[in-house]
């Protein structure tokens, strides 16, 4: 897409500190990051989510997400490491390029979640619908 930031990004059209690339991906410092050595790992071809990856994609960027995490804890000393994606509006997604970050954990800036009690009728609903869309 001619006027997507994050595609202008990951073929080199807009310069950026890049961590590393390769045919289908370029991993770049976020511009506002998380925490120190926080990455942006972006295909370069345009999908706008998760949804629109195709699987031989989506399965290239966790194994690069494996390596490129592994290699930030060596460098930065970080106790741990978030992988995350966010897909839509609802999810935080801001950027309508899928993206997948790669955020470094200090033991001073640990993730807390808003954790919240199981309904387990619709836990068992989800469970019913699931076993027919995902075989």
């Amino acid at each position: 897409m001619e006027d997507c930031i994050f595609c202008k990004l990951a073929n080199g059209e807009i310069e950026t500190n890049t961590f590393y690339e390769d045919d289908d991906f370029r991993v770049i410092f976020d511009a506002s990051p998380a925490t120190e050595g926080h990455v942006l790992i972006l295909p370069k071809k345009h999908y706008a989510n998760v949804f629109e990856l195709p699987e031989e994609l989506a399965s290239k960027v966790y194994v690069l997400a494996k390596k490129v995490a592994a290699a930030l804890k060596e460098i930065t000393g970080c106790n741990g490491v978030n992988i995350l994606q966010n897909n839509g509006e609802a999810a935080g997604q801001t950027v309508f390029h899928f993206h997948m970050h790669v955020i470094p954990r200090y033991h001073e800036e640990i993730l807390k979640w808003n954790q919240k009690e199981i309904n387990q009728e619709k836990v068992d609903e989800i469970i019913k619908k699931a076993e027919t869309l995902l075989k």
